[in-house]
């Protein structure tokens, strides 16, 4: 099968474009073949573009359009804040977003630590490759 995640009513996904980048948001009706109307517990309901979307593989059981209230419950219920967090796309922009965080200093001692765990990692490197050839 080509695709695991299509595009229907309860799919979250992932703003990539526009004032909401990086929300979650999940599809609660399609308007058409370019268009889906999107709702959030932190934001007004709105149609957008499947261009702006990435769908995501977590799926929530909805009504079609249902109310504010619903919608909040049925995220809560299926923990979707916690699945986005623990999948590894969502690890990988948590992490972006706390490295554009980091000011000058900041970067200064993670680059220092690079280079501490590489000398580690390097001296037990060769302490294998002794043993290995007694």
């Amino acid at each position: 099968m080509p695709f695991q995640s299509y595009v229907e009513i309860g799919r979250v996904a992932l703003i990539n474009y526009g004032k909401e980048y990086g929300r979650l948001v999940v599809i609660v009706n399609v308007i058409d073949q370019n268009r889906a109307l999107v709702d959030s517990p932190d934001m007004v309901q709105g149609q957008m573009n499947f261009k702006r979307l990435s769908i995501t593989d977590i799926k929530i059981d909805i009504p079609s359009i249902p109310k504010k209230s619903k919608l909040t419950v049925a995220m809560d219920a299926a923990d979707v804040k916690n699945k986005w967090e623990k999948s590894s796309w969502g690890r990988k922009l948590i992490v972006q977003k706390k490295r554009a965080e980091l000011n000058d200093f900041d970067r200064f001692k993670v680059m220092l630590a690079k280079i501490k765990r590489g000398h580690s990692i390097r001296r037990e490197l060769t302490k294998l490759k002794k043993n290995a050839s007694k």
